[in-house]
């Protein structure tokens, strides 16, 4: 998004947006979600959960349920109607159908391996 676009959006969504680049930029692997990776609250975030360790790659859970402007944010920042939601590399990988499908098929592993993530 350019600067003159973030400039016509209300502060609120500026900031939340800024606060979603700003946790993208600091980890390689961000997986915004409801819950915690500890206690995840529904079970598409489970699921992701257990994907993301079965693999074996270091991650960041950032719980949405715990501030509503994220939770409606991170589905506009995407463009995406639905969390959980999976960054890697500051890239939109998938919500949970798609991260599901790319696990299943090694793409997932592949793509974490490409990325330096995985030996």
């Amino acid at each position: 998004m350019d600067k003159a676009a973030i400039a016509e959006l209300p502060p609120k969504k500026t900031e939340v947006f800024d606060r979603i680049r700003y946790a993208l930029s600091m980890h390689d692997v961000v997986l915004y979600m409801k819950g915690s990776a500890a206690f995840p609250q529904c079970g598409f975030s489970a699921a992701m959960v257990q994907m993301l360790n079965q693999l074996g790659v270091a991650y960041v859970d950032v719980d949405v349920l715990s501030d509503p402007g994220l939770s409606k944010g991170i589905k506009e920042y995407a463009n995406f109607p639905m969390t959980p939601q999976l960054y890697v590399r500051g890239e939109f990988v998938g919500g949970c159908d798609i991260v599901r499908a790319l696990y299943a098929s090694g793409e997932l592993k592949g793509l974490m391996k490409e990325k330096g993530l995985l030996s």
